[in-house]
């Protein structure tokens, strides 16, 4: 039967707090252990949600007990997030990460924009910064080149349209042959 759990080490490097633990847990490292299936004796899978196991530092008060904290995969990211944070807000800390992704910066290169632009903007300053003014996105350009085309080749071969709608025939004339 194959191990329906991954065991890794988290390191804090601050202390930290966790929601609905009423503990602060000091910086270090900390044995993890994540369930990465549904364990096959549960009733309802779909229902099930990953969770974490966390090997808790002895405290000094009790040196020989063993103590270990359940917590969601996202409770323990979230306390990752704001460890590396440092005290940042945690939208900096998604920029820091966008950044450093080598495909955004081929997509900003691309259009032109600058890593100054993005910081103003992610800034949340709220005022345009005339000197950071991005330029108008190549691709957007380019796009709207590329419709009109495709516009033109599905139109080619078909009956152009008349200027002006034929006159309306009314009268005696009309009903004859």
């Amino acid at each position: 039967m194959e191990d329906l759990t991954s065991k890794t080490v988290a390191v804090f490097s601050r202390s930290f707090t966790v929601p609905g633990f009423a503990e602060t847990l000091p910086a270090g490292e900390y044995e993890i252990e994540t369930e990465v299936a549904s364990p096959p004796d549960r009733q309802d899978p779909a229902a099930w949600k990953a969770s974490v196991l966390v090997k808790l530092h002895p405290r000094a008060s009790h040196p020989g007990l063993a103590r270990t904290l359940t917590l969601s995969l996202a409770d323990l990211d979230q306390a990752r997030a704001r460890d590396k944070l440092t005290g940042k807000a945690l939208s900096d800390f998604f920029l820091e990460e966008m950044l450093a992704d080598p495909m955004v910066q081929l997509v900003m290169q691309a259009d032109g924009v600058t890593e100054a632009h993005l910081r103003h903007l992610y800034s949340g300053s709220g005022t345009p910064d005339p000197n950071l003014a991005a330029p108008s996105s190549k691709t957007t350009a380019r796009g709207a080149r590329d419709e009109e085309s495709i516009r033109t080749a599905e139109s080619e071969g078909m009956p152009s349209r008349p200027d002006a709608p034929p006159p309306l025939r009314t009268g005696p004339a009309a009903g004859k042959t």
